[in-house]
């Protein structure tokens, strides 16, 4: 993905949020595409950043976010910032740092390692298909790949299944690798990163108001 970055003379976050004047005065700078993931006590949502400064940032977001004041956000290399929501519409949100943050770290996100997807960890009942059985299982984490699932059952590796749950279409996986009460699943096919961002909102069963 071409890495683009250009300064960003416009009001953008700091024009939306009335209580930041501070983040007016900070150079802003527009990031085309930056995935993220935000962190909460509510659950954790996928994001993308936009543009950023030492002291805000604003994202695209793909529902409704809970109004749990102080957020994490999660890079693809692991790094985090705390941070404050301080508007939503529609599908923007803007955030201010708690402490100033180094605006091109944010930008490139250094890595010594090659860029993983991210991935959201949860609590939410599916069931898994296999073999003409329907097994209940708890999916753990989720990616727009794959998935971890806790399973009292032994599957075999490389075994084709299907995942379903209330929120999520039945996907057809195969089970890449098994530890204890827990196996990986890899997606036959892979979900949009806005699809997946939705169903991470359903799985959560979060009760937010539009």
């Amino acid at each position: 993905m071409r890495e683009l970055l250009r300064r960003d003379n416009s009001s953008g976050l700091a024009a939306q949020a009335s209580n930041s004047a501070e983040m007016r005065a900070a150079p802003r700078f527009t990031v085309l595409i930056r995935a993220a993931k935000l962190i909460s006590p509510q659950g954790e949502f996928l994001c993308v950043i936009r543009d950023v400064s030492e002291s805000g940032l604003s994202a695209r977001i793909f529902h409704t976010l809970p109004d749990c004041g102080a957020m994490m956000i999660e890079l693809q290399n692991g790094d985090q910032y705390e941070a404050d929501m301080v508007w939503q519409e529609e599908d923007r949100a803007g955030f201010r740092f708690r402490s100033p943050v180094n605006v091109a770290r944010v930008v490139e996100v250094p890595s010594r390692y090659s860029k993983r997807a991210i991935r959201l960890n949860l609590q939410a009942e599916a069931e898994v298909i296999a073999s003409l059985q329907i097994m209940p299982v708890t999916i753990q984490d989720i990616s727009q790949q794959g998935a971890k699932v806790e399973a009292p059952q032994h599957f075999s590796i490389d075994q084709r299944v299907k995942l379903r749950a209330e929120g999520l279409r039945e996907i057809e996986a195969k089970v890449r690798w098994r530890r204890g009460g827990q196996c990986g699943l890899i997606f036959e096919e892979t979900f949009q990163f806005g699809e997946l961002a939705r169903i991470v909102c359903d799985l959560q069963r979060l009760n937010i108001t539009p």
